[in-house]
């Protein structure tokens, strides 16, 4: 289904490509009639295909890529300058146009050097260009006053009027350039999330069951073969998790709109109370984790962002558990109606560990670590806050706290939504 509409997508984009070369075409080759016929104006024959040539160079330099414009629109002025020159030497000169198609390029060229050029390579094509539009009246065949007043026009109005207009589309390039980087950065980050998110979670679990059968090992403990099998099945599963994530976050990379729902999921099925699956699964490789889910929430419809926003807490904050505390154990997760609060959501991740004096923990929040950096942006996408340090007492927390009345915001969890996240690093808050 997916494959058909892409396929169907790639045509239209193709027939619209074939559209657009041949209205483009129909226009040059209209243009190029124009010109012809102005050169029929002229008086002597080579005069006619000398306005012809000049009109049709000018026309040429419009067209051709980049990296041939300057070179080209220079060498087109030039030739429009010399022809100017010599018909304005002769007594006989076009008696009813000058070449106002060709007058019109030349503002056209003016316009594309301010736009595409950069301001020192402009300045060649720009000076030519104008100079042989205000002098290009002179081939007309009477002198006066209103020619006079043409070129004032055209030196005064006209060819200022061009250079702003490739001033305007120049910024608006700029901005729209800008505006694609910042929203292909906050697709960066959202990869880099999703990639720590699920990934990190499940090779920390494969690390700490490794480092427990090493430990059990050195120690001298023979493990029976009851245990060996369940500890080998629980690196099994992790790994095969880890393999699903990569793979999810690389059909990600490949089509972004085939995979959203698996690198972007909205929370378990079961809403919050898929979290006890969670917490099961990391106590059964770490220390005990207790959740504390408040009943007025169990069954309550929350939007699909602030489901995803608190999986994602309490799963970084058992990771970190997993890699810093060390001698944790027991681990509390809370969630709740934030007190005083009746429309915050609040979700507490507490450890008993001494991961909060260590120097991997402190890293961690002073931004060397990407886990909370990654956590923050997506508690700040959905208008919340979070704060992470040691407790008192000893041991770390985790507390971020979440609209509830607010779906509209929560919803919009989207990689296009991130482009105000490469203006400002989040903060994350640290208190004692």
């Amino acid at each position: 289904m997916i494959s058909e509409f892409r396929s169907r997508f790639r045509s239209l984009s193709g027939s619209r490509f074939r559209f657009r070369q041949l209205w483009l075409g129909l226009v040059g080759v209209s243009l190029v009639v124009l010109v012809v016929l102005e050169g029929l104006n002229a008086p002597h024959p080579p005069m006619a295909a000398a306005t012809m040539v000049s009109g049709v160079l000018c026309l040429a330099a419009l067209a051709v890529p980049e990296r041939l414009f300057a070179r080209y629109a220079i060498g087109a002025a030039a030739v429009s300058c010399a022809l100017t020159l010599v018909e304005a030497q002769l007594s006989q000169r076009p008696p009813n146009t000058p070449g106002l198609v060709e007058l019109g390029v030349l503002l056209l060229l003016i316009t594309r050097a301010v736009r595409r050029c950069r301001p020192l390579r402009a300045a060649g094509p720009v000076a030519g260009s104008a100079l042989a539009t205000v002098v290009l009246p002179l081939r007309i065949a009477v002198w006066d006053g209103n020619l006079l007043n043409l070129i004032a026009v055209i030196a005064v109005c006209a060819v200022p009027f061009m250079v702003m207009v490739g001033l305007c589309l120049r910024l608006y390039d700029t901005l729209r350039e800008r505006d694609r980087e910042a929203v292909r950065q906050g697709q960066r980050l959202e990869h880099a999330r999703e990639l720590h998110d699920f990934v990190a979670h499940h090779v920390t679990a494969i690390v700490a069951q490794t480092k427990a059968a090493r430990f059990t090992a050195a120690a001298g403990h023979t493990q029976s073969p009851e245990d060996l099998d369940r500890m080998l099945a629980q690196i099994e599963r992790a790994g095969s998790q880890a393999l699903g994530s990569m793979r999810a976050m690389v059909t990600s990379l490949r089509d972004h709109t085939t995979a959203s729902a698996a690198t972007r999921p909205t929370g378990d099925p079961a809403g919050l109370r898929g979290l006890r699956d969670l917490t099961a699964q990391f106590s059964d490789a770490g220390p005990p984790a207790e959740l504390a889910l408040a009943p007025e929430l169990a069954d309550r419809p929350l939007p699909p962002g602030i489901i995803t926003t608190v999986h994602r807490v309490v799963q970084e904050s058992l990771t970190n558990v997993r890699k810093h505390a060390t001698g944790a154990g027991r681990v509390e997760v809370r969630i709740g109606v934030r007190s005083g609060a009746p429309e915050r959501l609040e979700v507490s991740v507490v450890d008993d560990g001494q991961g909060g004096a260590s120097p991997a923990a402190e890293r961690s929040v002073e931004g060397s670590g990407y886990g909370l950096v990654g956590l923050a942006e997506r508690v700040e996408k959905v208008n919340g806050r979070i704060t992470a340090g040691p407790r008192d007492g000893g041991g770390w927390h985790v507390v971020a706290v979440l609209p509830l009345d607010k779906a509209d915001k929560a919803n919009t969890v989207d990689s296009t939504d991130a482009a105000a996240l490469g203006k400002a690093a989040p903060n994350v808050t640290s208190s004692g």
